[in-house]
């Protein structure tokens, strides 16, 4: 899933500054589940805002509104009937969701309640980490499953770089050292050291972010 997390509300406070009128929004997506933009999220937010307002003197009226997903034009087009009686709008989905409101209203401004981070899942509850980096050409079936664009620091293909100490990266004592993931997995798959040793052809790169903005287009699925 998309994790992210709530901005500092002085932060949005100063966003939403020149504003007597917006909807808040939020999605029942991703960041419903890593707790920051689902619907209680919305109604907590609006809350806090509502009272730093009140603490200034001033008013502000706030439209609560939670969609099932702010990243599909069906959802995004539920609040069409009502946003132009609005100022802004302050979505609390994903950078994905932010974008999607300001291309479907472009005479509203459209605002970012979050700051959005990786693709990842859940360690314990409360504690989230990242897992992949949508690089667009999958190895996982190489290197036991573990990735190694994003567990290794460094994002080596070609195993560890040997500043690894004790199992650990040498950026952080906590953070563990993502080829020795790899290579503890492989070990218990039987894998090891064949699949280790194996010369893999180099990496396609083209399918990465640096390539520019990217598209998965299913002829199956369009109308």
């Amino acid at each position: 899933m998309i994790v992210a997390e709530q901005k500092p509300l002085e932060e949005i406070l100063e966003m939403i500054k020149d504003y007597e009128k917006i909807i808040l929004v939020g999605c029942k997506g991703c960041v419903a589940v890593c707790a920051a933009g689902g619907e209680k999220e919305v109604q907590f937010l609006a809350s806090a805002i509502r009272t730093a307002r009140k603490a200034e003197g001033r008013d502000i009226e706030i439209r609560e509104v939670t969609l099932e997903r702010q990243c599909d034009p069906e959802y995004v087009e539920q609040i069409r009937g009502f946003v132009g009686e609005y100022q802004a709008i302050l979505s609390i989905a994903c950078g994905v969701g932010v974008q999607y409101m300001a291309e479907h209203y472009p005479r509203i401004p459209a605002l970012p309640g979050l700051n959005t981070f990786f693709m990842g899942g859940a360690e314990e509850q409360g504690i989230w980490s990242e897992r992949c980096q949508g690089c667009g050409q999958c190895v996982l079936h190489l290197t036991g499953g573990i990735c190694p664009i994003t567990r290794c620091s460094k994002s080596l293909l070609n195993g560890p770089c040997g500043g690894s100490t004790n199992g650990k990266c040498e950026i952080n004592p906590e953070v563990p050292c993502g080829w020795q993931l790899i290579i503890d997995r492989l070990k218990a798959l039987g894998e090891f050291p064949k699949r280790y040793l194996e010369n893999n052809p180099p990496k396609d790169w083209s399918t990465s972010r640096d390539g520019g903005p990217r598209k998965i287009i299913r002829e199956d699925l369009r109308r």
